[in-house]
């Protein structure tokens, strides 16, 4: 949660997923997570915190981006992240919505925010590095790329590790 009188939570924005691809990552990632550190479901982070004050006006931009149409994204592969392994997402809807957002966006985004887009879900996080390599190379050995159904965006509130949903603006 925010400090009193630090102002409204930050706000994460993520990609809302088929119920069914949601619910087979949500397996994955409870499988191979610390459950003490599990906090929140698999998600395609789009922004990590932007201003909790600018809610309404994010909800705008949220409404205006997703007049689209429903996309598929590619899962494409795995990948370390030292203490963690995530699946690789490739999209060019998702790359296209990304940007479209952070340019609505440009001026409120945080130095992690502002950094190039690589989509992915984490599907395990803060293990010993030698575990992670062994996830990698399980999930790695034998791996085919199939894919995921966006369906719209989802916006919620950080609360200092779990998040607090606001709301999801579907695509269409």
């Amino acid at each position: 949660m925010s400090a009193p009188g630090a102002g409204p939570a930050p706000l994460v924005l993520a990609l809302a997923l088929d119920e069914a691809d949601q619910r087979h990552l949500d397996e994955l990632r409870r499988r191979h997570f610390p459950p003490e550190r599990l906090r929140v479901g698999a998600h395609v982070t789009l922004f990590h915190a932007l201003p909790g004050e600018d809610l309404p006006a994010v909800l705008d931009a949220v409404r205006e981006e997703c007049r689209r149409p429903p996309f598929a994204v590619e899962v494409a592969g795995v990948r370390s992240l030292g203490r963690g392994t995530a699946l690789v997402l490739r999209s060019a809807e998702l790359d296209a919505l990304r940007a479209d957002l952070a340019g609505r966006f440009a001026g409120r985004l945080t130095r992690q925010d502002a950094q190039r887009f690589s989509a992915h879900v984490t599907v395990q996080n803060f293990v010993a590095p030698a575990e992670a390599r062994e996830l990698v190379a399980r999930l790695s050995a034998g791996f085919v790329p199939w894919s995921v159904r966006a369906v719209g965006v989802e916006v919620h509130r950080y609360l200092d590790g779990p998040w607090e949903a606001v709301g999801t603006v579907p695509f269409g």
